[in-house]
């Protein structure tokens, strides 16, 4: 960041998540000298919902915020089998666009998930949405300092079937994520694990292997 959509002009090739996503955190140099761009912002998400028992398959989700997080994850999920994905990212601001080709795209070449997009600071549409999904999502800023004080879902708003979830990882815990735990939501999944997760896919594409995933997270972000 804030390089990850600029690098893509001078890869030779992408992956098929990076050229759905248009932006790429990690570039493999092949054997031959070629560059190879790749996404795992999403793959690290979704590996995070999963080692919290919880599969976006089939789901209803919200998902706050279009920028370089917030793209990766929706059209991760889409990829992974979500059955719909209601974006929200306030209109006028330089994300909406991209919120807006990334429903495109979704309903292109993923037709199996219905996506849309909705303005932000229509709080109506974002309670309706919420009422009826099963995962909700922050992948904007707020809830990172200086808005770490910050959240963009009133608490009443949460309720026991629901998974919530944040890119955020510092603090560990935002706000959003502190008040879904005291409402006693199905789950409530901080960032960090993402983060871990990603390094993981990125570590699988540069060596090969395999990280210790677990001893990392003890030793490293427990």
């Amino acid at each position: 960041m804030p390089c990850k959509t600029e690098v893509t002009k001078y890869l030779d090739r992408l992956s098929p998540a990076c050229e759905l996503i248009g932006a790429s955190n990690c570039v493999v140099v092949e054997a031959d000298g070629t560059l190879t761009g790749h996404n795992t912002d999403g793959l690290g998400f979704v590996a995070n919902l999963r080692v919290h028992g919880v599969d976006v398959k089939g789901k209803k989700m919200v998902i706050l915020g279009a920028g370089g997080a917030g793209t990766a994850v929706t059209m991760q999920s889409a990829v992974d089998g979500a059955s719909e994905i209601h974006i929200f990212n306030r209109k006028g601001y330089t994300f909406y666009p991209n919120a807006e080709l990334t429903v495109k795209k979704i309903t292109e070449r993923i037709p199996t998930c219905k996506a849309s997009v909705t303005d932000l600071a229509d709080k109506e549409a974002l309670a309706e949405a919420v009422k009826n999904c099963d995962i909700l999502v922050n992948a904007t800023k707020v809830g990172m300092a200086p808005l770490d004080k910050e959240t963009l879902i009133d608490k009443s708003l949460f309720r026991s079937d629901l998974v919530v979830a944040d890119t955020v990882y510092n603090p560990k815990e935002t706000r959003m994520i502190l008040e879904a735990k005291e409402a006693g939501v199905k789950a409530a999944i901080g960032g960090i694990g993402m983060l871990l997760r990603q390094g993981v896919e990125g570590f699988r594409l540069y060596t090969g292997q395999e990280m210790p995933a677990d001893e990392v997270m003890d030793k490293f972000f427990a």
